[in-house]
């Protein structure tokens, strides 16, 4: 498989990790679009929001606990920050692993498209 998530995951391809356990990484995004940008990703290859299974529900759930630690981390659990997951080309996926943006540390502004 040619997913550069994947490739981190399994270590072939360096990160500047922030939190990881059994099923779930979160690392710095390389092109950051806030002062606070951080990749959560799931350890299993999910390539989209719509490829989610019943049985990978209990990982979309260790990613929201994961982005609350990595929040704590980052400092802006109480100032603010935003979960963001794009799904599909339209959508700006870029990636096709399933992937959320912590996005923080300013104040945000509105999402217009």
């Amino acid at each position: 498989m040619d997913c550069i998530f994947c490739k981190i995951i399994e270590g072939s391809i360096p990160s500047k990790k922030i939190y990881e356990n059994d099923k779930v990484l979160a690392f710095h995004d390389i092109q950051p679009a806030a002062p606070v940008h951080a990749l959560i990703i799931p350890k299993k290859h999910i390539a989209t929001m719509n490829d989610v299974q019943e049985e990978d529900v209990e990982v979309i759930g260790e990613i929201h606990l994961a982005a609350q630690e990595v929040a704590k981390q980052l400092g802006v659990h109480e100032s603010g920050y935003r979960l963001l997951n794009n799904c599909g080309k339209n959508a700006g996926q870029v990636v096709f692993h399933l992937h959320y943006h912590l996005l923080g540390g300013e104040k945000l502004g509105p999402l217009n498209g």
